[in-house]
């Protein structure tokens, strides 16, 4: 269904979805066909501060954000 769809993050969460596959199916002896997705939340992450400059002297501040994706997997 990602596939399809023209989000911009599709392409974030297919990778995501298919490396915690890739995990699951290292880690031990499951049946990839019987795997779900049981969640997908997003946390928010550590923010760089950086500052930039204006006009007569002064700055402004920049918050460059980062999140966290984390999937749970679960089996049929």
């Amino acid at each position: 269904m990602l596939r399809y769809m023209r989000h911009g993050a599709t392409r974030v969460f297919t990778k995501l979805i298919n490396s915690a596959v890739a995990n699951a199916q290292r880690e031990g002896e499951t049946n990839v066909d019987s795997l779900l997705v049981n969640r997908v939340y997003v946390d928010e992450g550590v923010t760089l501060r950086r500052f930039r400059f204006k006009a007569m002297g002064r700055v402004a501040p920049i918050r460059k954000r980062t999140s966290h994706i984390t999937v749970e997997l679960g089996f049929r």
